[in-house]
């Protein structure tokens, strides 16, 4: 759980980085690593996360539990508060951080703290929220705009960063289990990507890799990490870019295997041989 795996903050707030693993371009709020990019709660003890600064300035997030659900495609929805539902409630009550504002000079780690307290009676079941670290914007003082005033108001957007890691909360003995099913090639532009359906059975989530391997020799092809299905959906699309040249060596008699985080032992949970 605490693998040395980091997270960079580096693309607009509009479109945060959901899936471990991703990067951005470097953005005007500075560079934020963060590890790890993903925290599974299971017992009493807490977790810490850990946040550097890999840029040249110091630099100010603020620290917030935001709520997000997993569409058919993978991707995640912000939920409004007046729109959660009791569970949802529940997680944002048991979970507790510090501190929920840093600034960081220039390579200097800051540890985030956190924790659940589970209410007495806490129905066996998954829990799940997303820590949220957001970019603040130095503040600017404000200068009068020079020229024709008949032009009107001038106005300054300024973007702001921001990433999420989800963390979840297991309540009682949970037990999951996964499929994959219909992998293909998808022509697309610029380029191809390879499609496939995975299905979860079970009260909790699933998450690991995706491998895809030369049936045979059982060289691997490609494979992608961080891939999850939540407790609110039974199945979703993974949809994984790939380059003419990836999209021609894979074809042919593939393996598809989805394999359980190392961290957790790295058990196949579903695989599926197919033709390209």
């Amino acid at each position: 759980m605490f693998s040395a795996i980091f997270r960079r903050i580096s693309a607009p707030f509009a479109a945060l980085l959901v899936m471990a693993g991703l990067t951005a371009p470097a953005g005007a709020a500075g560079d934020l690593l963060v590890a790890p990019t993903r925290i599974v709660l299971d017992g009493p003890r807490g977790a810490e996360v850990v946040l550097n600064n890999i840029g040249s300035a110091p630099a100010t997030y603020r620290i917030s539990l935001e709520l997000r659900r997993m569409r058919a495609d993978g991707s995640l929805e912000d939920i409004p508060l007046d729109n959660a539902t009791p569970q949802e409630r529940a997680t944002l009550d048991m979970l507790f951080y510090s501190p929920r504002r840093v600034t960081l000079p220039p390579n200097q780690p800051q540890t985030i703290r956190l924790g659940a307290r589970a209410p007495e009676g806490l129905a066996d079941g998954e829990y799940r929220a997303h820590l949220l670290f957001r970019a603040v914007p130095e503040a600017r003082p404000v200068v009068a705009s020079e020229g024709d005033p008949q032009r009107g108001v001038s106005i300054s957007l300024t973007p702001i960063y921001g990433v999420t890691i989800p963390v979840i909360i297991r309540q009682g003995t949970l037990q999951a289990t996964a499929g994959l099913a219909n992998p293909r090639i998808v022509a697309g532009e610029p380029n191809p990507t390879l499609e496939l359906e995975i299905s979860r059975q079970g009260n909790r989530s699933v998450y690991g890799e995706i491998q895809v391997l030369r049936q045979g020799s059982g060289e691997v092809l490609m494979q992608a990490r961080g891939v999850a299905v939540y407790t609110e959906r039974d199945q979703r699309t993974l949809a994984l870019p790939l380059s003419p040249e990836q999209a021609a060596v894979m074809r042919g008699p593939v393996i598809v295997r989805y394999i359980e985080d190392r961290d957790v032992g790295g058990a196949t949970l579903a695989e599926v041989e197919a033709v390209l």
